[in-house]
Formats: structure tokens, C-alpha cells, sequence
């Protein structure tokens, strides 16, 4: 990255953002969760004409909205990657790990390629330092934050604009 912000010839300029902090009703309660700071970061960035990608891996790993809770167990994000841990609905425990997987994968090729990455705190997908595993906010990253961490993309929670 130059200084001043602005990437240098071969990084990408690509911002995404969690769909939900843009006002999306995708969250697994069926809301949005609108961010003012995010909203206007996007404005700004939409103005200048750099690019903005909003996605949600939930969605796009075809769960649907509303959907049932979900937390991770027996490790976060990076252990889902690893194969050591699992996404499990809240409700009755089901096995939901493939749909937070593909979602993550196919999160990452639609923002292709990311300069940067504005997640949703806490979520079980996008949760950056910390997420909802085995029933608690604890350290650690959701599955899509991890897949960008290992990418080496920057990234960083919606209540870090704050």
C-alpha cells in the first residue's frame, strides 16, 4: 500500500463488507444491522468510484434467511479450516459446518480481489478476534475472517470504525 491510502499498481483496491452492516436483511434473525460508520466509509468510497463488495457467507453457502443460530465448537474459524471444529445450529446441534465453508469460499472469490475487509463482530462467519464458540463470545475469528486472515487481507470489525 503507498501512503495515503491508496494502493499501489498491483493491489487491489477491493473493500468488502459484511451485507449485513449495509442495512441487509440477511442476518440468521432476518435484520440488517446497519453500521452509520460503515454506511458512510462506503459512501465515500462509492463516490470516489473505488469498488465496495458487500457479501454475506452465510447466504452464499445457500442457508437461508431468517435461519436457525449458529456458533462454532470445539474451535474457531481456523479450526473449521483445519477440520478440527464444527458449526453447529444452536437449536438442535445439526452439523451446519459445509454451508459455512462453501460460503466463506465463495465469499471470498465474489470480493476477488480483496484490498481490505470490514466484517460483522462476533459472528460465527464473520467475527473478527472473536466469536460465538461452544455457546460463548470468546477469542478467535469466524470462518470467513479466517479464510481472509490466511489470505493475508486485512480485516477488521464493524465496532472498529467506531
Amino acid at each position: 500500500m503507498s501512503l495515503g491510502g491508496r494502493p499501489r499498481d498491483g493491489d487491489s483496491d477491493v473493500l468488502v463488507v459484511s451485507a449485513c452492516l449495509l442495512g441487509d436483511a440477511c442476518r440468521y434473525d432476518g435484520q440488517g444491522k446497519a453500521s452509520t460508520p460503515v454506511l458512510e466509509l462506503v459512501a465515500e468510497r462509492r463516490l470516489q468510484g473505488r469498488p465496495v463488495r458487500p457479501v454475506c457467507p452465510e447466504e452464499l453457502g445457500g442457508l437461508g434467511t431468517p435461519r436457525p443460530a449458529a456458533h462454532l465448537q470445539g474451535g474457531d474459524g481456523h479450526g473449521i479450516l483445519d477440520g478440527t471444529a464444527t458449526v453447529r445450529r444452536v437449536e438442535d446441534g445439526a452439523d451446519v459446518t459445509e454451508a459455512f465453508l462453501t460460503g466463506a469460499r465463495r465469499a471470498a472469490e465474489v470480493g476477488a480481489p480483496i484490498g481490505r475487509a470490514i466484517l460483522k463482530a462476533r459472528s460465527p462467519s464473520c467475527g473478527c478476534g472473536s466469536t460465538w464458540i461452544d455457546g460463548e463470545v470468546t477469542r478467535g475469528d469466524g470462518v470467513f475472517a479466517a479464510l481472509l486472515r490466511r489470505q493475508g487481507v486485512p480485516i477488521q470489525t464493524d465496532e472498529d470504525l467506531v
